[in-house]
């Protein structure tokens, strides 16, 4: 068949799009920047089209002539009308494309959650839910699959559960951390995805989809320590760590920023089990167990194997780059850093490309560490997203607090988006040049401030970033001049 993946870019999408392909089906991404696709292995096998969910002028190419479509996509935070009022309408608008364009069926991966009874759900849920009736209202067919917490390498709450556990030896005991949920293996979520596109009679059916155990949120972090092989963590009871608090407290301690925190620890107030009926072949008892799929998921980890990540999906549209049109006119303040090396500029290119993770920056690292931290302390990302893997960089990722605008290996280009909390738009670039004796690593920062306040901050701290920048491209040039010696010996 002909299947339309939305969301390719994100956790979920992008894994899907490989699975639908080794089944032999014909595979086009909808995405609003095709070239975050450009670097993905698969690429060259599926079609890409530009179109944006909330523009329905694009939505009837995206869709044209494809069997089935599936929608992958909701908003989390940060939108100023708010993600509830923003899903809908994106439901709304596929929807009425899918019809007008005759789509055969649409598969909705959403949330588990209780359906109507007294509890109120939390606004996350409730959007969830949404998003299913909107898309199940119209004509076109739909069959909607609802999961609670998905454990996999680079999940969202995989990696809360993670941080959690591996940064507090000692708990507190908010009430949301008794609340049941029924954790399901990233592996088994494609696999029923891939099932109910080729079964007819799964359509305008709701599903929920689960894995064998049933746990507490405690029992999930106290399990994850068993398998990652660390002390039974503590747990204090504490009443006063309330909900307001809990997102500020998990963004201080894992890389999810508190206005990404919020919606999810509203929604852990509910217990989310399996209580309809799972595909035919996918019940809960032969799924894999939480255990397992923790242990896959550490496996992936320590090999550099993740394939997507939640950070990878954008919360807002891409901004622009520095020197495109939008910016003309503005107040661009820049600071520009050269070193030459006698590394060839593959090598050299290589050492650019490494930044950030474990790697670090090449200089200063207690600096960077402190910015990271004040990130998070004033709700920003910080530095504890990381990078998804040491040596690769696709363009839309996310690098601790900065995100991946462009990265051209054939032209030696990396230009950086900084996310951290600035007063401002900022990036950090480098252009690597081949000369006759080596290369030439051209560093450029640039910052559009906002305000008084803006340039204030650019002045004083010009001073402190100025001898980062500096040692960072000498470092760089040092750290490429090895390898390339080391690559003589061999």
């Amino acid at each position: 068949m002909k299947v339309l993946v939305t969301g390719a870019t994100g956790y979920i999408g992008g894994r899907l799009v490989p699975f639908l392909l080794d089944a032999g089906h014909e595979v086009r991404c909808l995405t609003r920047d095709p070239e975050r696709l450009a670097l993905d292995s698969w690429r060259d096998k599926v079609e890409v089209v530009a179109a944006d969910v909330m523009d329905p002028a694009t939505l009837d190419q995206a869709l044209s002539g494809c069997d089935v479509a599936y929608y992958l996509i909701h908003a989390m935070a940060g939108m100023p009308k708010g993600f509830g009022t923003i899903d809908r309408q994106a439901a709304q608008n596929f929807a009425d494309a899918a019809e007008r364009q005759k789509l055969g069926r649409i598969v909705y991966l959403g949330g588990l959650g209780a359906n109507g009874g007294d509890e109120e759900l939390s606004e996350h849920l409730a959007s969830r839910h949404e998003v299913g009736r909107v898309l199940a209202a119209g004509r076109t067919p739909v069959t909607e699959l609802r999961a609670a917490v998905i454990i996999g390498s680079g999940s969202m709450s995989f990696e809360m559960i993670r941080h959690l556990t591996e940064v507090l030896p000692i708990m507190m005991r908010p009430k949301w951390i008794r609340s049941l949920c029924q954790p399901i293996a990233v592996r088994n979520v494609l696999e029923i995805l891939l099932s109910v596109v080729d079964d007819v009679s799964l359509v305008d059916r709701v599903y929920d989809i689960g894995g064998p155990d049933v746990l507490s949120y405690e029992d999930l972090m106290q399990g994850y320590a068993k398998v990652a092989g660390l002390r039974k963590r503590l747990v204090i009871p504490a009443p006063i760590f309330s909900q307001k608090l809990s997102p500020i407290f998990v963004g201080l301690a894992t890389p999810l920023p508190p206005t990404v925190a919020r919606p999810l620890i509203d929604s852990l107030r509910h217990d989310v089990v399996v209580r309809l009926a799972s595909p035919p072949g996918f019940e809960p008892e032969g799924l894999v167990p939480y255990a397992d799929a923790v242990v896959k998921a550490l496996e992936r980890i320590e090999e550099s194997r993740v394939a997507t990540r939640w950070s990878d999906a954008l919360l807002t549209p891409a901004a622009p780059m520095p020197s495109d049109p939008e910016w003309a006119g503005a107040t661009m303040l820049t600071d520009r850093q050269i070193a030459t090396s006698t590394a060839v500029a593959e090598d050299l290119f290589w050492a650019v490309t490494r930044i950030g993770g474990e790697v670090g920056y090449y200089s200063m690292t207690w600096a960077w560490a402190v910015r990271g931290w004040f990130d998070q302390l004033i709700g920003g990302v910080g530095l504890r997203r990381g990078r998804r893997d040491p040596e690769e960089l696709h363009p839309g990722e996310a690098l601790d607090f900065f995100r991946v605008a462009e990265v051209v290996p054939e032209e030696g280009t990396l230009i950086l988006r900084a996310e951290m909390k600035v007063p401002g738009t900022a990036w950090l670039g480098w252009k690597v040049t081949p000369l006759d004796t080596g290369a030439e690593l051209t560093q450029m920062a640039w910052f559009v401030p906002h305000g008084l306040v803006g340039r204030a901050y650019w002045y004083v701290l010009l001073p402190i970033h100025a001898v980062i920048w500096k040692r960072m491209t000498k470092k760089m040039a040092a750290v490429a001049v090895r390898r390339s010696e080391l690559a003589i010996r061999k």
